[in-house]
C-alpha cells in the first residue's frame, strides 16, 4: 500500500510536467503573436534549453544514484515552479529563454528522477510501469490544450494560465515532500549501496560507470531509437499548433483543439497499451505501429483542409502510443541497478537531438514549415531499421 501511494505521487509529477508541456505547445501561436517571435527564434527557444539540460542532467542522474536523490528531486521542483512563474512574466524572447533554460533541467531533477525511482520499485515490471507513467503524462498533455482552449474562449491571457501552473507545481511539490526517495532508490536488489565514500568519490565512480555504459552498443541502440521516436512525439508537438495555423489556416483556438484531439486519442492508446503489454511483447507492437505511422504521417501532410488533417492527426496520435514507454523501459533493462545513470546517458545522447528543433526552425524559416515537417519521417524510418529483431527459439 505504501509503495502504491508513492507510485501515485510519481505519476502525479509526470502528469504535471506533461500538462505544462501541453499548455505551452498549444500556446505557441499566442506566445509568438505576443512577443513577435520568428520561426528561427522559436527553434532556438525549443533547442537551446534542451541542449543546456542535456549538459546538466547527466550529473543530476548520476548524483541521483550515488548521492541524495530526495534533495535533487525537491530542489528541482522548487526551480520548476519558479521557471513557470518567470515564463508568465516574460516580455521578450530573452527572458522567455531564461525561463525555459531553468525549466528543462529542473524537470530533469523533479520528474526524471521520480521516473527512475518508479523503475526501481519493481524492476521486473518496467514496461508496465512505464506504460502507466506514459498514460499519466498523456492525461496531462491532453488536459493542457483543452484548458488553453477554454481559457481562449473566456478571453483569458496565456500568462495567467502559467501563473496558475506555478501554483499547481507547488501543490504537487508538497505531495512529493513526504516521499523517501533515497530509501526507495535502494530497495531494488540490483542497486548497489554507496558505502561511506565521499561525495566527489561517488560522483567520480558514477561518471566512470556512465562512460562504461556509453561504450556498449546495446545502450546506444536504445538511446538512438528513443531520439528517433521523439521526432513524431515531442518534436512534432512543438510545431503542431504553428503548423495548423500557418499551413492549415486554423485559428489559435482551433489549433489548440487539434492538438487536444491528437493527444487525446494518444491518451486512449496509452490506456489500451497497459493491458496489451500483459499479452504482447512491446517490440512486436512497436514494429507494427511504426509501419502504420510511415503511411499516416505523409497522408497528414498531404491532406487538404483543416478537418481531414485533424482526422489523420487522431490516427497518428493513436498509433504512436507506447513508443516512449517501451523504448525507455528497454534502456532501463539494459542498465539494471543504474536508473539514474540511465537518465544521464540519455541526456548525453540528447545533446545532438537538442539541435533538431533549432534545425527545423531554420529550415522552416528558409523553406516553410510544411517542408520542414517532412524531415520528421526520418524518425519512424530509423525505428523500422533499428529495432531489435526477435531471437529465434
Amino acid at each position: 500500500m505504501r509503495a502504491a501511494r508513492f507510485a501515485l505521487v510519481f505519476l502525479l509529477i509526470e502528469f504535471l510536467d506533461e500538462f505544462v508541456f501541453g499548455v505551452r505547445e498549444a500556446a505557441w501561436p499566442l506566445i509568438r503573436a505576443d512577443l513577435g517571435l520568428t520561426y528561427a527564434q522559436i527553434g532556438l527557444l525549443l533547442g537551446v534549453p534542451s541542449l543546456v539540460s542535456n549538459l546538466v542532467e547527466p550529473f543530476l542522474g548520476i548524483l541521483g544514484d550515488v548521492w541524495r536523490r530526495r534533495v535533487l528531486v525537491l530542489g528541482g521542483g522548487v526551480i520548476f515552479a519558479g521557471g513557470l512563474l518567470l515564463t508568465a512574466l516574460s516580455r521578450d524572447a530573452g527572458l522567455l529563454m531564461v525561463s525555459f533554460v531553468a525549466l528543462y533541467p529542473a524537470s530533469g531533477a523533479f520528474v526524471s528522477l521520480s521516473q527512475a525511482t518508479l523503475m526501481d520499485l519493481a524492476p521486473a515490471r518496467r514496461e508496465q510501469n512505464m506504460a502507466r507513467w506514459t498514460f499519466a503524462g498523456s492525461v496531462g498533455v491532453v488536459g493542457g490544450p483543452l484548458v488553453l482552449a477554454a481559457a481562449i474562449s473566456l478571453n483569458l491571457d496565456w500568462r495567467g494560465l502559467f501563473v496558475a501552473l506555478a501554483v499547481l507545481a507547488l501543490a504537487v511539490l508538497a505531495a512529493a515532500w513526504r516521499v523517501p526517495y533515497d530509501g526507495l532508490a535502494t530497495q531494488s536488489t540490483d542497486v548497489k549501496p554507496a558505502g561511506g565514500r565521499s561525495g566527489l568519490a561517488l560522483l567520480a565512480a558514477g561518471l566512470t560507470d556512465a562512460l562504461r555504459a556509453l561504450r556498449r552498443g546495446e545502450v546506444w541502440r536504445w538511446l538512438i531509437l528513443l531520439d528517433a521516436s521523439d521526432l513524431l512525439l515531442d518534436v512534432l508537438l512543438g510545431f503542431l499548433a504553428l503548423y495548423m495555423v500557418d499551413v492549415a489556416g486554423a485559428t489559435a483556438g482551433e489549433a489548440a483543439t487539434a492538438v487536444a484531439v491528437w493527444t487525446g486519442v494518444g491518451l486512449v492508446g496509452d490506456l489500451l497499451l497497459i493491458p496489451l503489454l500483459e499479452r504482447v511483447r512491446g517490440l512486436s507492437y512497436l514494429r507494427v505501429s511504426t509501419a502504420v505511422e510511415l503511411i499516416l504521417f505523409p497522408a497528414f501532410l498531404l491532406a487538404p483542409g483543416f478537418w481531414p488533417k485533424v482526422i489523420l492527426l487522431a490516427a497518428l496520435g493513436f498509433f504512436n502510443a507506447g513508443w516512449y514507454a517501451i523504448l525507455q523501459a528497454g534502456l532501463y533493462a539494459a542498465m539494471p541497478g543504474q536508473s539514474g545513470t540511465a537518465l544521464a546517458v540519455k541526456n548525453v545522447s540528447g545533446l545532438a537531438a537538442g539541435l533538431i528543433p533549432l534545425a527545423l526552425g531554420l529550415v522552416a524559416q528558409q523553406f516553410g514549415l510544411e517542408a520542414a515537417l517532412w524531415l520528421l519521417l526520418l524518425g519512424p524510418l530509423a525505428l523500422l531499421i533499428g529495432l531489435p529483431r526477435p531471437v529465434a527459439s
